[in-house]
Order: C-alpha cells, then sequence, then structure tokens
C-alpha cells in the first residue's frame, strides 16, 4: 500500500467523520467548525490529485474566507434575535434512508464499470490554465460573485453596526 493510498484513506474518515459531525451536531457554532475541517480535508484531497490551485482556492475562499463570514452571521443574528442559536436534527431517519439509498446507487454505478487506476497526463500548467480560463471565458461570473460576496459583507457591516 502506498502512502498516497494511505493518505486518501486517513483523509476520507476525516471527510465522513466531520461531514457527519456537521450533520449531528446540536451547536450551530460547532457544526461550522466541523464544516471547516471537512472543508481542509477537501484541500487535503485535492492536493493528493496534484491540484494544488484547487487546494489553496478551497483553504483561502471556502475554508477561510466563507466560513469567517457565517461565524460573523451567526454571532451577528444571536445579537440580533438575543438569544442562543441551536440546530434541531428533524427527519434524521428519512435523511439516513435517503443517503442509504443513494450509497447503494452509487456503489452500484461503480461497481459495474470499475476506475481507472492511472492518472491521466495534465497538459501542461493547471494553474496557468485555470487562471487563463478565469479572467477570459469565466470572467463574468467571476466578477458577479465577487459582487455577490462584497454585498454580503455589506449587509453584516450594515447588521452589525450599534444601534443608534
Amino acid at each position: 500500500m502506498t502512502g498516497e493510498a494511505v493518505a486518501f484513506g486517513a483523509l476520507s474518515v476525516v471527510l465522513v467523520g466531520s461531514a457527519l459531525a456537521v450533520v449531528l451536531s446540536k451547536n450551530l457554532f460547532h457544526a461550522l467548525l466541523w464544516l471547516a475541517l471537512a472543508l481542509t480535508g477537501t484541500a487535503g484531497v485535492f492536493l493528493l490529485l496534484d491540484a494544488e490551485f484547487l487546494a489553496a482556492v478551497q483553504l483561502l475562499l471556502y475554508a477561510g474566507g466563507i466560513i469567517t463570514i457565517v461565524v460573523f452571521a451567526i454571532v451577528v443574528t444571536e445579537h440580533l434575535v438575543g438569544e442562543r442559536l441551536t440546530q434541531t436534527n428533524m427527519r434524521i431517519g428519512g435523511g439516513a434512508a435517503v443517503a442509504a439509498v443513494l450509497l447503494a446507487f452509487l456503489v452500484t454505478i461503480i461497481g459495474r464499470r470499475p476506475l481507472e487506476m492511472t492518472r491521466p497526463e495534465m497538459p501542461g500548467d493547471l494553474t496557468q490554465v485555470i487562471g487563463q480560463a478565469v479572467l477570459t471565458q469565466y470572467v463574468l461570473p467571476f466578477e458577479l460573485l465577487a459582487l455577490l460576496m462584497l454585498a454580503g459583507l455589506l449587509g453584516a457591516i450594515y447588521f452589525a453596526r450599534p444601534d443608534e
């Protein structure tokens, strides 16, 4: 067994465990911390796939930026509402049943046609290819996402200001 396979196994255990902790946690803030761990584990999977740019984006944008904004939203919402927010897990049995059916479906589909074990060759530097695509072909969605995040930040600042 190679070191890459061991690292993938460890990351998969961390990812599945933290994803379950997100869903099963009663405290909303603790669920958010488990989500940050899951997003960081996903960055580790990207590193195993030699996608350093995607790992960096995962860490900076999602595990760093989005988690920070959601923490800020939880704090502001608790300030506005005046009580602690909790997460209730309603219909967990139905969700578990749907997850089991989806898992059985995926195992059946993957079992019919095994995955290739060799990696396809990457054309040149992947980071350069992604950068050129974002700044040429996908520049409009990239800019719209920036405006959406700016609007969310301005809304959070508006709600966080002290009442006068």
